[in-house]
């Protein structure tokens, strides 16, 4: 009997170790994991690598090729992992709408943390503490409901372990 195909979705802010944890996510799960930073426009790269933080606009087409790799991925009976900051509601909406059912888990940490990742990162296009400023800002924390918590101060293989044992425990 073939496992039951699944799209989850990694999110956070920048340096919350989506892709990190999603690669591991999606080898654990024999998935594919794509790095939704792959799919920004090369205009919305050069602006975060100048500093400028993306607005709605941005991401328009962003999320909505993210939903469409949900879609094609679940047509194809291959279950999916995206890394990506989904920072607001009706982000996670828009890919919600995309697949018939997306599993959230939602890396969250404190903004020291979160900086000091983000300084000994290297060949990343995000950068600033502004930008993480930014990003904090704009998050709308999902609800326990909408999302699993993952605590970044945990290890990945903690983080991932945990999950896993979320989706399989059955819901009401």
């Amino acid at each position: 009997m073939k496992a039951k195909t699944k799209s989850i979705l990694v999110m956070g802010v920048s340096g919350s170790g989506k892709s990190h944890i999603g690669r591991q996510l999606a080898a654990a799960m024999d998935a594919i994991f794509l790095d939704g930073d792959d799919y920004h426009s090369p205009e919305s790269v050069a602006k975060m690598s100048r500093g400028q933080p993306l607005n709605d606009g941005d991401r328009e087409t962003w999320l909505a090729t993210l939903s469409d790799l949900y879609r094609e991925y679940q047509a194809r009976g291959v279950s999916l992992v995206i890394g990506c900051s989904a920072l607001k509601h009706r982000y996670r909406d828009q890919l919600r709408a995309a697949t018939p059912r997306l599993d959230i888990l939602y890396l969250h940490g404190n903004r020291e943390v979160l900086l000091d990742r983000l300084e000994r990162r290297s060949e990343h296009f995000f950068a600033g503490s502004h930008m993480l400023d930014s990003q904090l800002a704009t998050l709308e924390v999902p609800s326990r409901d909408e999302a699993f918590r993952g605590d970044i101060r945990d290890t990945p293989r903690d983080i991932v372990s945990t999950f896993l044992e979320h989706l399989d425990t059955p819901s009401d």
